[in-house]
């Protein structure tokens, strides 16, 4: 059930996207007036969150089961006795499933309010608290100990430290005032720490603040089959072309038993801190990161030795997942963008370079990974039709597991080719109206299929590189 508006987005850019959505070969397939409704329909679920919380099973260290136990208990203190269900996914042995109760319609909504910016928003519906620095503005008498209506300033117009907003908001719930407005906007330095601690909110999900940090990784679902698609194996070298925060590089070490060498790259250097941290904190040693530019990975001399550090020799690695910066348009929820057209367009470019880097360093009989988590068009499918024209030695394969839907219409794939891509349409299916007693009588093959379904937007296609002749 749609209870949010639908993201708000740039009119260049929703056009952009529309176009896109309502390509000659989609509408020849399946008429303009259904084209059309898919993709207002996809507009109105990406304001929407997931139907459930995925965390991924840190199986270096600790037993899916084990873990699950534990995260029982947790919920249930988060939760206060409710017996909320989770579901370890049977083609992803190492994921679990926790379902999301929501939206909650008869939430009283207070006088004292609080406003949070759209990012912090987005977080308090996928269960987590709201901090210090996500507060914009707040009722005149607030104080610590109160309980507030916290609502989303989705297009960014309240001015920070204001005492009444009538601008767009959207209600997430409510909560308890950990300070008072005084504290808040006190002009000292910038406070950290829990600002607002949700009681009642639209969306009931688990916080994973601190939560099992050795054992889980919160990751969404998509995110965490593709290192299953890339499926490493013990003793091989792997490389994670744009690797922060690490979830995909700590995913893709334990996949392999910590055998081998997982190198992980990204060029901002406090994201390559944070891989490292995560490695660190998950027991891998198998992983070594580096700030570099995947750009420029590829060494074209042999004079200098760099030993085993970045830029390196061809056809080094046996696999490779090039996770690629994109626009982000499959995220979820996300209420409003303000990206311009050229923004959301510039990625294209930028992933065929990267593309390219990643096929010169892989080995003969290697397998190459791309995914993203936009929806577009052009950084998807085109992609792909745009790698098997560029470069003749790839050949793109079927993937296992197979859990999203085929890949879109529009870039001039065969029916075969859009079969071996796996693209995870958020309006696949209707938005779930979830509370306690629908979750006591469903069965669990259909929530499997609803988790399967009613995830991010993201995309993912895999292709092994063929012999040298």
């Amino acid at each position: 059930m749609s209870i949010f508006p639908k993201i708000s987005l740039r009119p260049e850019v929703e056009n952009y996207l529309k176009e896109g959505f309502m390509n000659k070969e989609i509408v020849t397939a399946l008429g303009k007036p259904e084209a059309e409704r898919k993709f207002e329909t996809l507009l109105k679920h990406l304001s929407h969150p997931p139907s459930f919380t995925t965390v991924r099973v840190n199986t270096h260290l600790a037993s899916v089961q084990h873990v699950k136990n534990l995260l029982l208990d947790e919920l249930q203190k988060q939760f206060n006795g409710l017996s909320v269900p989770i579901l370890q996914h049977p083609d992803l042995q190492d994921v679990l499933l926790i379902p999301v109760i929501g939206p909650r319609k008869n939430i009283k909504k207070q006088q004292c309010e609080a406003i949070v910016g759209a990012q912090c928003g987005n977080a308090v519906l996928r269960g987590a608290h709201v901090y210090a620095p996500g507060i914009v503005s707040a009722s005149k008498f607030m104080k610590a100990g109160d309980v507030i209506s916290v609502y989303s300033d989705i297009k960014g117009k309240c001015k920070k430290g204001a005492k009444k907003f009538d601008g767009t908001k959207v209600f997430l719930g409510n909560g308890i005032s950990e300070l008072s407005r005084k504290e808040i906007f006190s002009g000292l330095p910038e406070l950290k720490g829990m600002g607002i601690r949700m009681t009642e909110p639209v969306y009931l999900s688990p916080s994973f603040d601190s939560v099992l940090p050795r054992y889980l990784f919160l990751q969404n679902l998509p995110s965490a089959l593709v290192s299953h698609v890339l499926n490493p194996q013990p003793g091989e070298k792997i490389l994670d072309l744009c690797a922060a925060p690490g979830g995909k590089t700590t995913h893709i070490a334990a996949l392999m038993h910590d055998q081998g060498e997982v190198i992980a790259l990204d060029k901002i250097f406090n994201k390559v801190e944070k891989i490292k941290q995560n490695a660190l904190l998950l027991g891998l040693n198998s992983i070594r990161a580096f700030c570099f530019d995947g750009t420029k990975a590829v060494k074209l001399d042999m004079v200098e030795d760099t030993e085993g550090e970045p830029p390196f020799l061809p056809e080094s690695f046996d696999r490779i997942l090039l996770d690629a910066p994109c626009s982000g348009m499959g995220q979820r929820p996300n209420m409003a963008s303000t990206w311009s057209l050229k923004e959301v367009a510039s990625y294209q470019p930028l992933q065929r370079k990267l593309f390219t880097a990643a096929v010169q360093l892989l080995k003969p009989e290697g397998v190459l990974v791309y995914s993203t988590c936009t929806i577009t068009l052009a950084e998807n499918e085109e992609q792909v039709a745009w790698a098997l024209t560029k470069f003749p030695c790839l050949q793109l394969q079927p993937q296992e597991p197979q859990i999203g839907g085929e890949g879109m219409r529009g870039a001039g794939l065969s029916c075969e080719q859009l079969k071996q891509l796996q693209r995870f349409d958020p309006s696949a299916v209707p938005l779930p109206d979830t509370d306690m007693d629908s979750l006591r009588e469903a069965r669990r093959e259909d929530m499997l299929r609803l988790a399967n379904k009613d995830s991010i937007g993201f995309f993912i296609a895999k292709f092994v590189k063929c012999k040298s002749t």
